[in-house]
């Protein structure tokens, strides 16, 4: 039974300069370079036939290219911070990606995403950092602001049930159309 997750890659360039952030916050479990992505979709774990489903479904988006960047870190969980993300920028071609996404996973008989989205590559889970200790990191280092990046392909992952998830493994890819990149 797969774990699946629809999600962005993230360039090594922009990975190595997000690594840059690791340290310096006690209580926080730094995820590894390689394992960074923007979730567009949890999907969970699910059958081998719906899996598929899914699979070929995704294949039916047709969106055009588009650039995406980083701007700024926050935490996520309020007065206990559980994690470090690096937001992306909320624009137009990835949030109308993602909503697509949802509607199609919805028609599957996939239950609404909870949350509001809120695009962001997690950076480090937390904890036993308190929230004094998040406030002063991210006073220190909150300011980030990443390169702009084409975003050329979505991609289907699997991973393992696991504490911080990783290694995850592409298991399908579904490419964006358009040579121009529509910058954002």
């Amino acid at each position: 039974m797969p774990r699946l997750f629809i999600g962005l890659e993230i360039p090594t360039t922009v990975a190595q300069s997000l690594s840059m952030m690791r340290g310096g916050l006690p209580g926080a479990r730094w995820i590894d370079p390689e394992n960074y992505h923007l979730t567009l979709r949890f999907i969970g774990d699910i059958d081998d036939a719906l899996a598929r489903d899914i699979a070929g479904l995704l294949g039916r988006v047709r969106r055009e290219a588009f650039e995406l960047h980083f701007d700024g870190l926050s935490s996520f969980g309020g007065r206990k911070p559980r994690a470090v993300v690096a937001a992306a920028a909320p624009v137009a071609p990835l949030m109308e990606l993602q909503a697509e996404q949802e509607r199609l996973l919805q028609r599957l008989g996939l239950e609404p995403e909870g949350r509001k989205y809120t695009p962001h590559v997690t950076l480090a889970r937390l904890r036993d950092s308190s929230s004094r200790q998040v406030a002063d990191y991210l006073a220190a280092r909150g300011h980030y602001r990443s390169l702009r990046f084409a975003v050329s392909r979505f991609v289907l992952f699997s991973s393992r049930a696991s504490i911080g998830g990783g290694p995850y493994v592409v298991e399908a890819d579904y490419p964006l159309m358009g040579r121009e990149l529509k910058r954002a």
